[in-house]
């Protein structure tokens, strides 16, 4: 049977407190060589990455692939040596300027009709989707089901947690990897994995620890999400 979605996993850092970023949501780089091996390995095994428009605004790149073993078994198994870097907004207020636009991906913008009307007839983006809700949001669902039917089967999502949050509001995470990093960051108004509206505790989503790896004083956690305990807002 065809699948309905792409399997979809997160992949991002945080601090012991469950920061993102620093109360400036400055770019955060606190992780270890470590941690970017492992987050160069998820996105090796991935068709597609989307990133959340202020991730990309905040680092003003994205993560490559260019570990030669990883990129030999993609090409073993037919794949391009990058997935396809999908950037989601519905302003679509990016700089073209900034150095994603330089790296060596296929980029692809989902946005709203207003926001593809900023980018048309330009070449930053080799596709446009536009996914509407009748209230004039992104429709997440739609967006995934149209990656399926492209070939689309496996999703990492780089964050931020605005994103994070859409998306397990519409069931649409299968794992998480979560890198627990040795700081603490504080900060009311600092981004966390999952921002947006928030979870009752009584319908949040509940998860399943697959795997703990320690690596010096980095943690790895690895949750799946479980299916049909807990329910949206």
């Amino acid at each position: 049977m065809m699948q309905h979605r792409p399997h979809t996993t997160v992949v991002l850092a945080m601090s012991a407190d469950g920061k993102i970023a620093d109360f400036k949501r400055s770019p955060a780089r606190f992780g270890t060589g470590v941690d970017k091996s492992h987050l160069e390995q998820q996105i090796a095994a991935a068709d597609a990455v989307f990133i959340g428009a202020g991730t990309l605004r905040a680092y003003g790149t994205t993560m490559t692939v260019s570990n030669t073993l990883l990129l030999q078994h993609r090409r073993q198994n037919g794949k391009c040596d990058q997935p396809i870097h999908i950037v989601i907004t519905h302003s679509a207020n990016l700089n073209p300027e900034i150095r994603f636009f330089q790296q060596p991906v296929k980029r692809w913008l989902v946005t709203t009709t207003s926001g593809k009307n900023a980018w048309q007839g330009r070449s930053e983006f080799e596709r446009i989707l536009v996914f509407e809700t009748p209230t004039g949001k992104i429709d997440i669902t739609a967006v995934l089901q149209h990656l399926i039917s492209l070939q689309i089967t496996r999703l990492v999502v780089l964050g931020g947690g605005a994103l994070v949050s859409l998306m397990l509001e519409a069931d649409l995470i299968d794992e998480l990897w979560l890198t627990v990093c040795p700081l603490i960051l504080g900060g009311v108004n600092a981004p966390t994995p999952v921002d947006g509206r928030g979870f009752f505790a009584q319908v949040a989503p509940h998860l399943q620890l697959l795997e703990v790896k320690q690596v010096e004083n980095e943690v790895f956690l690895h949750y799946g999400v479980q299916k049909g305990v807990g329910s949206r807002e």
